[in-house]
Protein backbone atom coordinates (compact mmCIF):
# COMPACT_ATOMS: atom_id res chain seq x y z
CA UNK A 1 0.00 0.00 0.00
CA UNK A 2 1.38 3.60 -0.87
CA UNK A 3 1.14 5.74 2.44
CA UNK A 4 -0.37 8.86 2.26
CA UNK A 5 1.25 11.73 3.83
CA UNK A 6 -0.26 13.64 6.94
CA UNK A 7 -2.56 16.22 5.59
CA UNK A 8 -1.84 20.23 6.31
CA UNK A 9 -3.71 22.67 8.19
CA UNK A 10 -5.49 24.20 5.11
CA UNK A 11 -4.70 27.57 5.01
CA UNK A 12 -8.01 30.24 5.11
CA UNK A 13 -10.77 29.65 2.22
CA UNK A 14 -10.98 33.33 0.81
CA UNK A 15 -14.70 34.07 -0.86
CA UNK A 16 -14.72 37.82 -2.19
CA UNK A 17 -17.83 39.95 -1.37
CA UNK A 18 -20.03 40.40 -4.27
CA UNK A 19 -21.12 43.34 -2.95
CA UNK A 20 -17.61 45.06 -1.83
CA UNK A 21 -14.72 42.21 -2.69
CA UNK A 22 -13.64 42.10 0.71
CA UNK A 23 -13.12 38.83 2.13
CA UNK A 24 -16.38 36.64 3.58
CA UNK A 25 -16.26 34.13 6.61
CA UNK A 26 -18.50 31.77 8.28
CA UNK A 27 -20.96 32.93 10.51
CA UNK A 28 -21.49 30.20 13.10
CA UNK A 29 -24.73 29.15 14.27
CA UNK A 30 -26.37 31.05 10.85
CA UNK A 31 -25.73 28.73 8.15
CA UNK A 32 -24.33 31.54 5.63
CA UNK A 33 -21.00 33.44 4.88
CA UNK A 34 -20.85 37.57 6.24
CA UNK A 35 -18.82 40.26 5.34
CA UNK A 36 -17.29 41.66 8.48
CA UNK A 37 -16.91 45.00 6.23
CA UNK A 38 -20.13 45.82 4.66
CA UNK A 39 -22.24 43.46 6.19
CA UNK A 40 -23.51 41.82 2.80
CA UNK A 41 -24.48 38.24 4.08
CA UNK A 42 -24.68 35.11 1.62
CA UNK A 43 -26.64 32.00 2.65
CA UNK A 44 -25.11 28.52 2.51
CA UNK A 45 -27.07 26.16 0.92
CA UNK A 46 -27.37 22.55 2.85
CA UNK A 47 -26.67 19.63 0.63
CA UNK A 48 -27.78 17.17 3.93
CA UNK A 49 -31.30 16.60 5.15
CA UNK A 50 -32.64 13.62 7.35
CA UNK A 51 -31.95 10.15 5.97
CA UNK A 52 -29.61 10.82 3.31
CA UNK A 53 -25.92 10.18 4.92
CA UNK A 54 -22.93 11.17 3.92
CA UNK A 55 -21.15 8.46 1.64
CA UNK A 56 -19.00 6.37 3.10
CA UNK A 57 -15.66 5.05 1.24
CA UNK A 58 -14.44 1.76 1.14
CA UNK A 59 -11.65 0.49 3.59
CA UNK A 60 -10.12 -2.05 1.45
CA UNK A 61 -9.88 0.18 -1.53
CA UNK A 62 -8.15 2.73 0.36
CA UNK A 63 -5.25 0.69 1.80
CA UNK A 64 -5.15 -1.08 -1.47
CA UNK A 65 -4.31 2.55 -3.13
CA UNK A 66 -7.68 2.30 -5.38
CA UNK A 67 -9.65 5.20 -4.21
CA UNK A 68 -10.47 7.51 -6.94
CA UNK A 69 -8.18 10.46 -8.21
CA UNK A 70 -11.39 12.52 -7.26
CA UNK A 71 -10.74 11.73 -3.32
CA UNK A 72 -7.14 12.78 -3.11
CA UNK A 73 -5.66 15.93 -3.23
CA UNK A 74 -1.65 17.44 -2.94
CA UNK A 75 -0.73 20.60 -0.93
CA UNK A 76 2.66 22.32 0.09
CA UNK A 77 3.39 22.10 3.88
CA UNK A 78 5.52 22.91 6.63
CA UNK A 79 6.01 21.21 9.83
CA UNK A 80 6.16 22.94 13.44
CA UNK A 81 9.18 22.01 15.17
CA UNK A 82 7.59 21.70 18.43
CA UNK A 83 3.94 20.02 18.22
CA UNK A 84 4.55 18.25 14.62
CA UNK A 85 1.20 19.83 13.00
CA UNK A 86 0.92 20.18 9.60
CA UNK A 87 0.43 23.89 8.55
CA UNK A 88 0.16 24.77 5.32
CA UNK A 89 0.70 28.42 3.87
CA UNK A 90 1.50 30.49 0.98
CA UNK A 91 4.62 30.35 -0.80
CA UNK A 92 5.78 33.84 -0.41
CA UNK A 93 5.26 33.59 3.42
CA UNK A 94 8.56 33.33 5.15
CA UNK A 95 7.21 32.78 8.60
CA UNK A 96 4.88 31.94 10.61
CA UNK A 97 3.51 30.66 14.02
CA UNK A 98 1.87 27.66 14.77
CA UNK A 99 -2.40 28.21 15.72
CA UNK A 100 -1.48 24.66 18.55
CA UNK A 101 1.46 25.19 20.44
CA UNK A 102 2.64 29.39 19.59
CA UNK A 103 5.24 28.18 18.44
CA UNK A 104 7.15 30.00 15.62
CA UNK A 105 7.59 28.14 12.66
CA UNK A 106 9.95 28.65 9.47
CA UNK A 107 8.64 27.86 6.08
CA UNK A 108 10.14 24.48 4.50
CA UNK A 109 7.57 23.44 2.21
CA UNK A 110 6.92 19.64 0.76
CA UNK A 111 4.30 18.51 -1.53
CA UNK A 112 1.78 16.19 0.79
CA UNK A 113 -1.36 13.77 -0.95
CA UNK A 114 -3.63 12.98 1.33
CA UNK A 115 -7.75 11.93 1.14
CA UNK A 116 -9.98 14.91 1.27
CA UNK A 117 -12.65 15.42 3.80
CA UNK A 118 -16.06 13.61 2.86
CA UNK A 119 -18.19 15.78 5.82
CA UNK A 120 -18.17 18.20 8.92
CA UNK A 121 -19.45 19.71 11.54
CA UNK A 122 -19.99 23.49 11.10
CA UNK A 123 -19.09 26.05 14.03
CA UNK A 124 -22.38 26.86 15.97
CA UNK A 125 -20.33 28.89 18.24
CA UNK A 126 -18.59 32.90 17.81
CA UNK A 127 -15.54 33.35 19.31
CA UNK A 128 -17.09 35.78 21.83
CA UNK A 129 -19.06 32.56 22.91
CA UNK A 130 -15.85 30.80 22.90
CA UNK A 131 -14.15 33.09 25.08
CA UNK A 132 -16.90 33.21 27.47
CA UNK A 133 -17.24 29.59 28.26
CA UNK A 134 -13.22 29.29 28.26
CA UNK A 135 -13.01 31.80 30.95
CA UNK A 136 -16.10 30.62 32.78
CA UNK A 137 -14.45 27.33 33.10
CA UNK A 138 -11.07 28.69 34.32
CA UNK A 139 -13.08 30.92 37.16
CA UNK A 140 -13.94 27.69 38.35
CA UNK A 141 -10.64 26.63 38.64
CA UNK A 142 -9.76 28.25 42.10
CA UNK A 143 -6.19 27.25 42.19
CA UNK A 144 -5.06 28.63 38.56
CA UNK A 145 -2.83 31.78 38.09
CA UNK A 146 -4.24 34.83 37.84
CA UNK A 147 -2.20 35.89 35.30
CA UNK A 148 -3.17 33.48 33.19
CA UNK A 149 -6.75 33.81 33.80
CA UNK A 150 -6.31 37.58 32.33
CA UNK A 151 -4.49 36.69 29.57
CA UNK A 152 -6.64 34.34 28.39
CA UNK A 153 -9.53 36.81 28.95
CA UNK A 154 -7.82 39.84 27.51
CA UNK A 155 -5.47 38.10 25.39
CA UNK A 156 -4.94 37.49 22.08
CA UNK A 157 -7.76 35.98 19.06
CA UNK A 158 -8.73 32.59 19.77
CA UNK A 159 -8.08 29.99 16.69
CA UNK A 160 -11.05 28.72 15.12
CA UNK A 161 -10.05 25.25 13.85
CA UNK A 162 -11.25 22.31 12.43
CA UNK A 163 -9.95 19.25 13.74
CA UNK A 164 -9.73 15.78 11.71
CA UNK A 165 -11.36 12.64 12.60
CA UNK A 166 -11.75 9.44 11.07
CA UNK A 167 -15.25 7.34 11.16
CA UNK A 168 -15.57 3.54 10.37
CA UNK A 169 -18.48 1.61 9.58
CA UNK A 170 -18.42 -2.11 9.80
CA UNK A 171 -20.63 -5.06 9.99
CA UNK A 172 -19.53 -8.19 12.74
CA UNK A 173 -20.99 -11.29 13.79
CA UNK A 174 -18.62 -13.00 16.67
CA UNK A 175 -18.97 -16.61 17.39
CA UNK A 176 -17.77 -17.46 21.42
CA UNK A 177 -16.93 -20.15 24.06
CA UNK A 178 -16.95 -19.57 27.32
CA UNK A 179 -18.64 -20.15 30.80
CA UNK A 180 -21.26 -18.98 32.98
CA UNK A 181 -21.36 -18.80 36.27
CA UNK A 182 -24.26 -18.87 38.83
CA UNK A 183 -24.50 -17.95 42.71
CA UNK A 184 -25.50 -19.79 45.08
CA UNK A 185 -25.36 -20.19 49.29
CA UNK A 186 -24.99 -22.70 51.06
CA UNK A 187 -25.98 -22.92 54.79
CA UNK A 188 -22.63 -23.70 56.98
CA UNK A 189 -22.07 -23.53 61.34
CA UNK A 190 -19.07 -21.43 62.12
CA UNK A 191 -17.01 -20.54 65.60
CA UNK A 192 -16.85 -17.41 66.78
CA UNK A 193 -15.24 -15.79 69.44
CA UNK A 194 -16.15 -18.99 71.33
CA UNK A 195 -19.72 -18.93 69.67
CA UNK A 196 -21.44 -20.88 67.13
CA UNK A 197 -22.99 -19.20 64.31
CA UNK A 198 -24.87 -19.83 61.00
CA UNK A 199 -24.09 -18.02 58.05
CA UNK A 200 -24.99 -18.27 54.43
CA UNK A 201 -21.81 -18.72 52.31
CA UNK A 202 -22.09 -17.79 48.76
CA UNK A 203 -20.64 -20.26 46.19
CA UNK A 204 -20.67 -19.95 41.60
CA UNK A 205 -22.02 -22.93 40.29
CA UNK A 206 -19.72 -22.95 36.71
CA UNK A 207 -21.58 -24.32 32.85
CA UNK A 208 -19.61 -24.53 29.49
CA UNK A 209 -21.41 -21.60 27.59
CA UNK A 210 -21.15 -21.02 24.03
CA UNK A 211 -22.60 -18.84 21.00
CA UNK A 212 -23.00 -15.95 18.73
CA UNK A 213 -23.96 -12.22 18.86
CA UNK A 214 -23.55 -9.28 15.67
CA UNK A 215 -23.52 -6.03 16.12
CA UNK A 216 -23.36 -3.47 12.89
CA UNK A 217 -21.13 -0.61 13.92
CA UNK A 218 -21.87 3.12 12.77
CA UNK A 219 -19.35 5.71 12.82
CA UNK A 220 -16.70 4.56 15.36
CA UNK A 221 -14.94 8.48 15.91
CA UNK A 222 -11.17 8.40 16.30
CA UNK A 223 -9.24 11.12 16.37
CA UNK A 224 -6.77 11.50 13.17
CA UNK A 225 -4.80 14.58 15.36
CA UNK A 226 -1.48 14.59 17.15
CA UNK A 227 -0.90 17.58 17.17
CA UNK A 228 -3.45 18.26 20.46
CA UNK A 229 -3.36 15.75 23.25
CA UNK A 230 -6.12 12.98 22.99
CA UNK A 231 -7.37 13.29 26.42
CA UNK A 232 -8.49 16.94 25.50
CA UNK A 233 -10.19 16.51 22.75
CA UNK A 234 -11.71 12.83 24.11
CA UNK A 235 -13.32 15.21 26.71
CA UNK A 236 -14.98 17.22 24.29
CA UNK A 237 -17.39 14.70 23.30
CA UNK A 238 -20.23 13.67 22.48
CA UNK A 239 -20.43 15.15 19.23
CA UNK A 240 -23.75 15.40 17.10
CA UNK A 241 -22.86 13.21 13.81
CA UNK A 242 -26.25 13.25 12.86
CA UNK A 243 -26.05 16.82 11.56
CA UNK A 244 -22.41 16.47 9.47
CA UNK A 245 -22.93 18.89 6.58
CA UNK A 246 -21.04 17.52 2.99
CA UNK A 247 -17.86 18.70 2.69
CA UNK A 248 -17.90 21.85 1.19
CA UNK A 249 -14.98 25.02 1.59
CA UNK A 250 -17.74 27.36 2.19
CA UNK A 251 -17.86 25.97 5.69
CA UNK A 252 -13.97 26.74 6.13
CA UNK A 253 -14.20 30.50 5.26
CA UNK A 254 -12.47 32.62 8.42
CA UNK A 255 -11.30 29.13 9.91
CA UNK A 256 -8.51 26.93 9.23
CA UNK A 257 -8.59 23.04 8.47
CA UNK A 258 -5.88 20.56 9.96
CA UNK A 259 -4.97 17.68 8.25
CA UNK A 260 -4.83 14.23 9.24
CA UNK A 261 -1.37 12.96 11.02
CA UNK A 262 -2.87 9.80 11.92
CA UNK A 263 -3.25 7.32 8.57
CA UNK A 264 -6.14 5.79 8.01
CA UNK A 265 -4.94 1.83 8.76
CA UNK A 266 -3.76 3.37 12.21
CA UNK A 267 -6.79 4.58 12.65
CA UNK A 268 -8.41 1.42 12.04
CA UNK A 269 -6.49 -0.40 14.61
CA UNK A 270 -7.78 2.05 17.18
CA UNK A 271 -11.44 1.80 16.00
CA UNK A 272 -11.36 -1.75 16.40
CA UNK A 273 -9.96 -2.00 19.59
CA UNK A 274 -13.51 -0.41 20.38
CA UNK A 275 -15.46 -2.64 18.07
CA UNK A 276 -13.53 -5.57 20.04
CA UNK A 277 -14.25 -4.03 23.80
CA UNK A 278 -18.19 -3.76 22.43
CA UNK A 279 -18.06 -7.41 21.19
CA UNK A 280 -16.81 -8.57 24.29
CA UNK A 281 -19.38 -6.69 26.48
CA UNK A 282 -22.21 -8.44 24.28
CA UNK A 283 -20.47 -11.75 24.59
CA UNK A 284 -20.91 -11.50 28.49
CA UNK A 285 -24.32 -10.29 28.24
CA UNK A 286 -25.34 -12.83 26.34
CA UNK A 287 -23.94 -15.37 28.13
CA UNK A 288 -25.76 -13.86 31.14
CA UNK A 289 -25.34 -15.12 35.09
CA UNK A 290 -23.75 -13.30 37.60
CA UNK A 291 -20.81 -14.03 36.03
CA UNK A 292 -18.86 -14.58 32.83
CA UNK A 293 -15.45 -16.20 31.53
CA UNK A 294 -14.70 -15.67 27.99
CA UNK A 295 -12.58 -18.64 26.16
CA UNK A 296 -12.20 -17.32 22.62
CA UNK A 297 -13.79 -15.08 19.96
CA UNK A 298 -13.69 -15.88 16.53
CA UNK A 299 -15.21 -12.40 14.39
CA UNK A 300 -15.98 -12.29 11.10
CA UNK A 301 -15.78 -8.24 10.05
CA UNK A 302 -17.40 -7.31 6.63
CA UNK A 303 -17.83 -4.20 4.77
CA UNK A 304 -15.63 -2.27 6.47
CA UNK A 305 -16.41 1.61 5.14
CA UNK A 306 -14.64 4.95 6.51
CA UNK A 307 -15.39 8.95 6.38
CA UNK A 308 -12.75 11.39 6.46
CA UNK A 309 -14.57 14.21 8.83
CA UNK A 310 -13.63 17.67 10.15
CA UNK A 311 -14.80 18.69 13.84
CA UNK A 312 -14.77 22.67 15.11
CA UNK A 313 -12.75 23.45 18.22
CA UNK A 314 -11.70 26.68 19.17
CA UNK A 315 -8.13 26.62 20.22
CA UNK A 316 -6.37 28.98 22.57
CA UNK A 317 -2.56 28.27 22.94
CA UNK A 318 -0.96 30.52 25.45
CA UNK A 319 2.47 31.57 26.73
CA UNK A 320 2.99 32.41 30.59
CA UNK A 321 5.39 32.63 32.38
CA UNK A 322 7.73 30.92 29.63
CA UNK A 323 5.19 28.09 29.97
CA UNK A 324 2.63 27.07 27.16
CA UNK A 325 -0.99 26.46 28.25
CA UNK A 326 -3.55 25.28 25.62
CA UNK A 327 -7.19 25.26 25.86
CA UNK A 328 -9.82 23.51 23.39
CA UNK A 329 -13.68 24.29 23.32
CA UNK A 330 -16.09 22.39 21.16
CA UNK A 331 -16.97 24.91 18.55
CA UNK A 332 -20.87 23.15 19.09
CA UNK A 333 -21.38 23.04 22.60
CA UNK A 334 -19.16 25.19 24.25
CA UNK A 335 -17.61 22.48 26.40
CA UNK A 336 -13.95 22.85 27.44
CA UNK A 337 -11.30 20.87 28.11
CA UNK A 338 -7.07 21.98 28.64
CA UNK A 339 -4.35 22.21 30.69
CA UNK A 340 -5.16 22.63 34.38
CA UNK A 341 -2.73 25.62 35.45
CA UNK A 342 -1.75 26.07 39.12
CA UNK A 343 -0.75 28.85 41.12
CA UNK A 344 2.27 28.22 43.82
CA UNK A 345 0.92 30.79 46.45
CA UNK A 346 -2.95 29.70 45.81
CA UNK A 347 -2.27 26.30 46.88
CA UNK A 348 0.29 27.25 49.67
CA UNK A 349 -2.02 29.39 51.16
CA UNK A 350 -4.85 26.81 51.12
CA UNK A 351 -2.70 24.39 52.61
CA UNK A 352 -1.52 27.79 55.56
CA UNK A 353 -5.59 28.24 56.19
CA UNK A 354 -6.20 24.26 56.15
CA UNK A 355 -3.60 24.31 59.28
CA UNK A 356 -5.05 27.06 61.06
CA UNK A 357 -8.40 25.85 60.98
CA UNK A 358 -7.62 22.50 62.14
CA UNK A 359 -5.52 24.04 65.03
CA UNK A 360 -8.78 26.46 66.25
CA UNK A 361 -10.65 23.21 65.38
CA UNK A 362 -8.18 21.24 67.96
CA UNK A 363 -8.24 24.22 70.75
CA UNK A 364 -12.10 24.08 70.78
CA UNK A 365 -12.49 20.67 71.20
CA UNK A 366 -8.91 20.25 73.66
CA UNK A 367 -11.10 23.17 76.16
CA UNK A 368 -14.03 21.69 75.72
CA UNK A 369 -12.86 18.22 76.86
CA UNK A 370 -11.12 20.20 79.80
CA UNK A 371 -14.07 22.04 80.94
Amino acid sequence: METLDPAPVQEEHHFPCDQCGADMRFDPGQNQMICDHCGNTQAIASTSYAGTAIRELDFKAAIANQLPEAEIETTRVLSCPNCGAQVEISETVQATECPFCATPVVTDTGTHRHIKPRGLLPFGLDEKQARTALTDWLGSLWFAPNGVKDYARKGRAMSGIYVPYWTYDADTKSAYTGQRGDDYYETQTVIRNGKRETVQVRKTRWRPASGRVARFFDDVLVLASKSLPKRYTDGLQPWDLSALEPYTPQFLAGFRAEGYQVQLEEGYAEARAYMDAMILRDIKFDIGGDHQQVSSVATDIKDVTFKHILLPVWLAAYKYRGRTFRFVVNGRTGKVQGERPYSAWKITFAVILGLIVALIVGYVIATNQQQ
